[in-house]
């Protein structure tokens, strides 16, 4: 991992956990698999099992090459993509994802985000900010509230289902658009599946948890965000990619629809985008994944899943090669 992700997730407690079921060295961070360093390949060449985390550098076949001992992984972060390659699988390795910890701090904002947008929290704020006094709140937002409103969900991932788990005690109404979910297994968690056309015209809020796929890039372009109802709010807290942002820059700057967004394409916007400045649009840096204390959870499930490899038991949290093509 990276210098100041090790700095991050391995402090205090977890780092204590991690060294009583491990025989690992604390002072030893591994940035490079190239093999330029004797000694470091002579630690990897003996490595069983890598904990790893952002920054980690691709485990390609030659990389895997000088660890020839090497039987797992386990990720003290979400997405493995960025360094478990082909060559993982081909190897027969095991790998393990924190994943479904980091969906907890991001279904959790989600939450809020929702509540809020259905409360009209944002323009009522910015509107008493500029009013210094009373405003009239039914006159300008006649449907403000959470009752009887339509939450439109786009994709049913780790995030996407703890989202319909924590919004379950509330009166809303919750559509899921995934074309891998199974229909009964959405009306167990409380939700109805529902074609994206359909969810985009029915919905009062719009939250986005699909993976950045080729077949997702832009899946909401400007023919679809124009079914989306006037007044609807737009939550992205998955990638930027998934929406066309010129599009939707047009529809915020129109008035006609609202959003919060965690994630843009680019990643940060230009300093020139109207976005920044807009009353309808919350922009968050990339807020609502694991930050500060949340991290601490991260490391405890990473080390959690070292101790069941140790004591020879499946991870828990095991990531399926065959379903990582159309996730996170």
């Amino acid at each position: 991992m990276s210098p100041s992700a090790r700095a991050a997730v391995l402090g205090g407690q977890v780092l204590a956990d991690l060294l009583r079921v491990a025989d690992v060295d604390p002072e030893l961070l591994v940035t490079d698999f190239t093999g330029t360093d004797p000694a470091l390949s002579h630690r990897l060449g003996e490595a069983e099992v890598l904990f790893t985390g952002w920054g980690c550098p691709p485990l390609d076949s030659p990389a895997l090459g000088r660890m020839p001992r090497l039987r797992a992984v386990v990720h003290a972060a979400g997405s493995v993509k960025h360094h478990v390659t082909p060559a993982c699988w081909e190897r027969g390795l095991l790998v393990s994802s924190a994943a479904a910890a980091n969906a907890l701090p991001v279904a959790e904002f989600t939450l809020a985000a929702v509540l809020f947008a259905n409360k009209r929290v944002l323009a009522a704020a910015h509107a008493y900010r500029a009013a210094r006094g009373p405003i009239d709140l039914l006159g300008h937002y006649p449907t403000l509230g959470n009752y009887d409103r339509t939450v439109g969900l786009v994709g049913a991932s780790l995030i996407g289902r703890r989202v319909m788990e924590l919004l379950r005690p509330f009166d809303l109404r919750v559509l899921v658009h995934d074309p891998y979910a199974d229909p009964d297994d959405l009306a167990a968690l409380g939700a109805e599946a529902c074609p994206l056309e359909e969810l985009l015209c029915r919905s009062d809020v719009v939250s986005l948890h699909a993976p950045a796929l080729p077949a997702t890039r832009h899946l909401l372009d400007a023919t679809r965000l124009a079914l989306m109802r006037d007044g609807a709010t737009l939550i992205n807290t998955a990638r930027g990619s998934l929406v066309d942002t010129e599009a939707l820059t047009r529809e915020l700057v129109s008035g006609r629809l609202y959003a919060v967004l965690d994630h843009t394409e680019p990643e940060v916007l230009p300093a020139d985008s109207p976005l920044f400045d807009l009353p309808n649009v919350l922009l968050t840096p990339h807020l609502a994944g694991s930050l500060g204390g949340e991290l601490d959870r991260l490391a405890a499930t990473a080390v959690a899943e070292l101790a069941r490899y140790a004591q020879g038991l499946a991870f828990r949290h095991a990531v399926d090669p065959d379903r990582l093509a159309y996730s996170a």
